[in-house]
């Protein structure tokens, strides 16, 4: 048996092994829901801002050191 052969007869077997998973299809949009999403922190905007000033404070001392 050739190299060409061989080459020939592997092709067969895939085109066998996907005609007989077609029925086993993935659907993208299967769990596609619409709405919203919302989150309460119950933190104020100053104390918000006040978190963040200290997060960017700490990057920049990391940055530094």
């Amino acid at each position: 048996m050739g190299f060409g052969s061989y080459d020939e007869s592997e092709r067969e077997n895939r085109q066998q092994s996907t005609d007989e998973d077609d029925g086993e299809t993935v659907t993208a949009h299967e769990h596609v829901h619409d709405g919203e999403m919302t989150f309460d922190s119950g933190a104020g905007t100053d104390e918000l801002l006040s978190k963040l000033g200290a997060v960017k404070d700490a990057r920049e001392d990391d940055d530094e050191g």
